[in-house]
């Protein structure tokens, strides 16, 4: 009788701790769903790396896995607003249609390139603060800024900028930052920018990434 009853305690106790390993395992894989938020500076001065721009998207749509997300919005307006976000999506648990929602990601992707327009304005401020909203709203443990910019920012006149930004973790990584004419003049304006982004970033107690050599693109993820 003792035998059986130890026996079936011993169950049980197997049972209840499968159960909690599952609870354990899924809470980690919770944890650990990432969150990708694309900005694109779609202006003369960076149109014509937008092939780069598509290699790294379509690294990210081979990346990313069912259940996580991807934005991808223009910053090339006096202020950013709703009609600058391209594409957003969460990806289905189910592959198939995740591979769907992929395809129809990058033909977003394509479609912005087929259209790129000269712009006079790079709300960069706005686009972050909109790409901040989104990453959040998907409650990704792991949640990336991506940016293709000069990192220059030109508003209208009257538009306030210089503010804090809550980044509470978000990685900010800056992709083959093109470099302007006026640079080559003085360089240190270039430094300048970058810099000046990294206190911004950092202070928001955000981290911060240059990433100017696309043979690295897998360290963007980490």
């Amino acid at each position: 009788m003792r035998a059986w009853v130890a026996k079936g305690l011993f169950m049980a106790l197997s049972i209840m701790l499968a159960i909690s390993l599952l609870a354990q395992h899924g809470c980690s894989g919770e944890r650990q769903k990432r969150a990708v938020y694309l900005l694109v500076n779609n202006s003369a001065t960076h149109s014509e790396q937008f092939d780069k721009v598509l290699d790294v998207t379509r690294y990210l749509l081979g990346t990313l896995l069912p259940g996580e997300s991807l934005g991808l919005a223009r910053i090339d307006g006096e202020s950013f607003n709703e009609t600058d976000i391209v594409a957003r999506m969460t990806f289905d648990l189910r592959p198939s249609m995740a591979n769907a929602q992929k395809r129809a990601f990058l033909e977003s992707m394509q479609k912005l390139g087929n259209n790129i327009r000269p712009g006079r304005y790079t709300d960069i401020t706005g686009g972050i603060l909109q790409a901040i909203e989104y990453l959040n709203d998907t409650r990704a443990s792991q949640k990336y800024i991506l940016i293709f910019s000069d990192l220059k920012e030109v508003t209208r006149k009257g538009k306030v900028r210089d503010f804090p930004i809550s980044f509470n973790g978000i990685h900010v990584v800056v992709i083959n930052a093109s470099k302007l004419k006026s640079d080559n003049i003085d360089p240190a304006e270039y430094q300048q920018r970058v810099d000046n982004w990294v206190k911004r970033v950092e202070q928001g107690r955000g981290t911060w990434k240059l990433l100017n050599d696309l043979n690295y693109l897998h360290t963007i993820l980490e």
